[in-house]
């Protein structure tokens, strides 16, 4: 039996580098060499035990690589040719992909995320791939594989944060928390046509890449009340969406203090533990808001539509990836990304 190097979640607290079988391609299935893959918040939140997996299971949700094998009844891809898989892998054949919401597929809350949460993940030497037809794309000829290593999830996650939020041509824009999937929420409100984002954070580094990235205005929240400023900045009106990428309670409401009456607030963060809703700040259910909630859209089409992005030059999120590790350097990959030193937004990981 073959076996591959993998990242496995063996209890809250520890991933561990182990020894798996290489997995093998079933009817409708695809496996993947991974050739470069990263390190999400969700796996922090997994090796922190904020989030359930069962022990044993490889971890990673973000995959660039080969194809090395493909199951019966998977036709119009070749061996060798490198695809992006998406975070999350609809079928997109249930009532729920055909409804449009390929997020939920199965029916229920969260469906359409498997790798590293239902089954095998990523961060591994090989990957096998659900519903291949529906979740194998391409990547463009030009294209390397780090400039398509955020379409996965963190590209595509905060691009449909940007999205579900609604945002029009010139509408104000604030965003809570700068960290990768934030800094991607900043971008998409640019590309939405946003004429003014606000930025909110207190990491130099990530304040300088959102500047980068479209923000017109960043916030330090250790220096400024960033609800106070908003207003300030907005004319005590406040902004026309709110986008929360963070998870906190804090962060939430923060979000739901600097939305205009009729604003959205669009919410990307993972949430661990109690949520609750200020009445104060939520103008007793009365203010016409609203609130969206995003998983990361998936699907072979979403790929190509984020590669697309790329391709055109008008979004390089290459400068994200601040620190590179190989697979058997796993540990310590996760030591630096959980514990957010050395000014790390992203790392790459290459088995």
């Amino acid at each position: 039996m073959n076996m591959m190097n993998a990242a496995v979640f063996t209890g809250p607290g520890r991933i561990i580098l182990d020894r798996k079988p290489v997995p093998l391609a079933g009817p409708g299935e695809a496996v993947i060499k991974i050739t470069l893959t990263t390190i999400c918040g969700t796996d922090v939140h997994i090796l922190k035990g904020e989030y359930p997996v069962k022990p044993g299971l490889t971890i990673g949700h973000e995959p660039v690589g080969t194809i090395h094998e493909l199951g019966p009844g998977v036709t119009g891809y070749q061996i060798g040719q490198r695809v992006v898989v998406g975070a999350i892998t609809p079928c997109g054949q249930c009532h729920t992909c055909l409804d449009g919401r390929q997020s939920q597929c199965g029916g229920h809350a969260i469906g359409g995320w498997r790798f590293g949460n239902t089954i095998d993940g990523c961060q591994a030497e090989y990957l096998k791939v659900p519903f291949a037809m529906a979740n194998l794309a391409p990547i463009p000829d030009g294209l390397t594989d780090e400039q398509v290593l955020m379409c996965p999830d963190i590209m595509s996650t905060g691009f449909g944060g940007a999205e579900h939020g609604g945002i029009r041509l010139g509408d104000t824009v604030a965003i809570f928390a700068q960290g990768p999937i934030g800094l991607c929420a900043t971008a998409g409100a640019r590309l939405r046509g946003a004429s003014c984002i606000i930025a909110v954070d207190a990491v130099p580094e990530r304040l300088k890449m959102a500047r980068q990235l479209g923000a017109d205005h960043t916030i330090d929240y250790r220096e400024t009340d960033p609800v106070s400023e908003i207003l300030r900045l907005t004319g005590g009106q406040g902004v026309d969406v709110a986008i929360e990428a963070l998870g906190t309670q804090q962060t939430f409401e923060n979000c739901l203090r600097a939305l205009k009456p009729g604003g959205t607030l669009s919410s990307l963060g993972v949430y661990s533990g109690k949520l609750s809703l200020p009445i104060d700040a939520f103008a007793a259910g009365l203010a016409d808001q609203s609130l969206v909630t995003t998983l990361c859209p998936g699907g072979k089409e979403r790929m190509r539509r984020l590669m697309a992005i790329v391709a055109s030059g008008r979004l390089d999120l290459q400068p994200m990836i601040t620190h590179r590790f190989r697979l058997e350097q796993i540990e310590e990959a996760y030591d630096l990304f959980a514990n957010q030193r050395d000014g790390v937004l992203k790392v790459a990981i290459t088995p």
